[in-house]
């Protein structure tokens, strides 16, 4: 007999880790507080609800594929042309969109790490080779990510906030590094927690990129605007980026339903942005209580705090776990905590207290 063999797949694969979400914890008394992705821990807003509602009655039929209206709605809230506008299946399927564009061989893309950790599994997935720059005090240190910039550099992302510790880079330091990079290397501007952000430093991305042409800016609607479940992100940029862009868009991969939720949410978004503030304000307690109890926590303007543990991660995981309270790890580095409700947050900072005294 003939030696038996395998389908044949890219080799990348051999070594490849997938992405993992946010887990969720059960106590043994069967309480679960889930702070391990960021969530709002607000539900849509019955407006939403009602357009959700509308929209599931059509779900027979395949959606906008140009997602026309939303585009619409995106281009008239933050006043820039529909041209500018790419939308995606949340902003890792932007993600994905953007280095499908760049991705060839010898390609590389620059980032912090640790960054938003789809980074690198979707770099991996479009074969572009992934240049990881450490942070410094927990935030991007730009200086050393403009030196590693060379001919084989595509894109530069820049998490602001950064994912998963929450520190921000301000306007000049921003400006400065973006002077730096050659006019041929893509610049994302990660803005996916823009809505939590209270330092009147940090720019808001959309103000900067008319003047430059390489530089694309990203938002979603899964965090400030609870939409996580319906996955929609969006892209704005010059129109011969976003151009590029929609090019690799995968067919009716927004659904119809999310396409309405978004909709819906920016028509209602100052109701919206009232749980924002919620939420702002939660973060703010949250963090000084741990810093009470000893923790180093370092500023967040995003919807989480991060505590950089080191080899007691996992265990300090571990405890949260066992009380029913999930967060997220990132062995021998630090744990992301999400700002949930007063309820959640207070059953997380029990656990923080108890366990700050066996450190």
């Amino acid at each position: 007999m003939s030696e038996q063999r395998s389908p044949r797949f890219r080799s990348v694969l051999d070594e490849y880790v997938a992405y993992k979400p946010g887990k969720v914890a059960r106590s043994a008394d069967g309480r679960s507080y889930k702070l391990s992705s960021n969530e709002s821990p607000y539900g849509p807003l019955p407006s939403v609800r009602d357009a959700i509602a509308d929209a599931g009655g059509l779900v027979n039929r395949y959606p906008d594929n140009g997602c026309t209206a939303l585009i619409e709605a995106i281009a008239a809230r933050y006043g820039v042309p529909e041209e500018h506008v790419a939308v995606g299946c949340g902003l890792v399927g932007v993600t994905q969109m953007l280095l499908e564009s760049v991705g060839e061989p010898g390609a590389e893309v620059v980032y912090a790490w640790r960054s938003f950790e789809a980074y690198p599994t979707l770099a991996d997935l479009a074969g572009v080779t992934s240049v990881r720059v450490p942070l410094t005090e927990e935030t991007h240190d730009l200086a050393a990510m403009a030196d590693v910039i060379n001919d084989r550099t595509r894109m530069i992302f820049v998490c602001n906030p950064n994912n998963p510790t929450g520190t921000i880079v301000r306007r000049p330091e921003l400006e400065a590094f973006f002077d730096r990079v050659p006019e041929d290397c893509l610049i994302v501007l990660d803005e996916a927690y823009h809505e939590y952000v209270r330092d009147a430093e940090v720019p808001d991305g959309l103000t900067l990129y008319a003047d430059r042409p390489n530089l694309a800016i990203l938002r979603t609607f899964s965090k400030a605007y609870g939409l996580a479940g319906l996955r929609v992100g969006f892209m704005v940029a010059q129109p011969r980026i976003a151009e590029q862009i929609r090019k690799t868009y995968l067919p009716f991969s927004v659904s119809l339903v999310a396409q309405a939720a978004a909709v819906a949410s920016l028509k209602a978004e100052g109701e919206l942005l009232e749980r924002v503030e919620a939420t702002v304000k939660e973060r703010e307690r949250v963090r000084d209580v741990l810093l009470r109890q000893g923790w180093a926590v370092p500023p967040t303007e995003a919807n989480f705090v991060w505590l950089r543990l080191g080899e007691g991660t996992m265990g300090f995981s571990a405890a949260c776990d066992a009380a029913g309270v999930s967060v997220r790890p990132f062995p021998g580095e630090g744990a992301r905590v999400s700002i949930g409700s007063p309820e959640e947050n207070d059953a997380f900072l029990a656990i923080a207290e108890a366990y700050s005294g066996r450190r």
